[in-house]
């Protein structure tokens, strides 16, 4: 049964098998290379920015000193964190563009399993 198994278009088991050990490793490979990438995301204008990795760490934050103002901390917390979650919105965009190119778009592959 093994042998001949059709109910696939044709491809058999051990075809299946190495098509996903080689998915596997374009997905390891793909990974690896997000992980080297990096984002530049800003809010209010430019006044904060960060850069995040591909591995949804920030590298680095800077504010610009003029939105530093000790009566209204909240802005530039807002502003902060404004600029974060867009980061780690789009690292997850570009996380999930990329490994879509080496699934094929089935349904989140890659997504857990690393």
């Amino acid at each position: 049964m093994a042998r001949g198994f059709n109910g696939m278009g044709g491809m058999n088991m051990n075809n299946i098998m190495k098509q996903a050990q080689k998915m596997q490793k374009q997905m390891v490979e793909m990974q690896e290379s997000l992980n080297e990438k990096t984002l530049e995301m800003t809010s209010g204008g430019g006044a904060v920015k960060i850069v995040i990795s591909g591995k949804k760490e920030i590298q680095s934050i800077k504010i610009d000193p003029e939105v530093v103002d000790p009566d209204d901390v909240e802005m530039l917390e807002d502003l902060i964190l404004s600029a974060v979650n867009e980061a780690i919105r789009q690292a997850d965009e570009m996380y999930t563009t990329e490994m879509s190119k080496v699934t094929g778009g089935l349904g989140g592959l890659g997504g857990g399993m690393f």
